[in-house]
């Protein structure tokens, strides 16, 4: 599998992507059984292009993730944390995200919508919306377990704990460049809004990831 390596910043990975941006493009990264996750993004890719994308693009998670061990034999074992593109382009991107043991990633918004299935370990979400002087408030929340999809409109703001000591593994659907976003993340302390640094993302994985294997087991 390609993942998403060190000092790769947003711009680059976009360049390196390339040749995938178009509409028309094959999958960047396909896990363990080749066809089998050449036919689910097949799907996810026919479904997005239905009149209600996000619906019928979770329609196609659903049935996939019924049997979460499937798409986990397919896959693989993770054992990369991070962000891996299995599908780019202008109008759809499909990634395999691996979360590190005890991670949490602050409140953020996509400004797309996005679908997630979890297909082995468990992600807890809050929900925020905005409130008076560029802050958040908590508006509600999303426990997550293997074989359970989760969609968030485009204006969503969310943040992202995975609470277990292993790693959590999810398939995530966005209906546009996810590469391409500006997006905002909010202070974990303050609540306050900044632009979300595409690169402090990807050493959270990593930093978040070396203090879990620094913990010698009980």
């Amino acid at each position: 599998m390609q993942t998403v390596k060190k000092g790769l910043t947003r711009r680059k990975l976009v360049q390196g992507l390339a040749s995938v941006s178009a509409v028309s493009a094959a999958p960047v990264l396909i896990g363990k059984d080749r066809l089998q996750m050449e036919g689910l993004v097949g799907d996810i890719r026919a479904a997005n292009a239905e009149a209600d994308a996000q619906q019928a693009v979770e329609a196609v998670l659903r049935e996939a993730l019924a049997r979460p061990g499937r798409v986990l034999e397919a896959m693989g074992e993770p054992r990369q944390v991070g962000l891996s593109p299995i599908f780019h382009a202008e109008d759809l991107t499909i990634l395999n995200i691996v979360w590190p043991p005890w991670m949490m990633l602050p409140a953020h918004n996509h400004l797309m919508w996005a679908t997630i299935g979890i297909y082995t370990g468990r992600e807890d979400n809050i929900i925020w919306q905005r409130r008076g002087g560029g802050g958040v408030e908590a508006a509600g929340a999303a426990s997550l377990s293997a074989g359970d999809v989760f969609s968030l409109p485009h204006d969503a703001i969310h943040s992202v704990t995975n609470p277990i000591p292993r790693l959590t593994a999810a398939i995530h659907v966005y209906g546009g460049d996810f590469f391409a976003a500006e997006r905002s993340e909010w202070d974990p302390e303050t609540l306050s809004e900044h632009p979300q640094d595409f690169e402090a993302v990807q050493e959270l994985f990593r930093r978040t990831q070396r203090r879990f294997q620094a913990v010698p087991p009980a």
